[in-house]
């Protein structure tokens, strides 16, 4: 796989709007909006982040 088709992105938290992870997504054809749950480091628990383009 390519990596100009590949975009980095923020991971923020729904609850707290920390900017916890970074991770790359595919530009064309991928999901545009992800909804993943994760560990939140403030309030010690898994909670849902959302995509967050700088």
């Amino acid at each position: 796989m390519a990596k100009e088709n590949r975009e980095w992105v923020w991971l923020q938290c729904t609850e707290t709007g920390d900017l916890n992870y970074r991770t790359q997504i595919k530009i064309a054809g991928g999901p545009q909006k992800i909804e993943i749950k994760k560990y939140s480091a403030r309030l010690r628990r898994h909670t849902l982040h959302k995509v967050k383009r700088k």
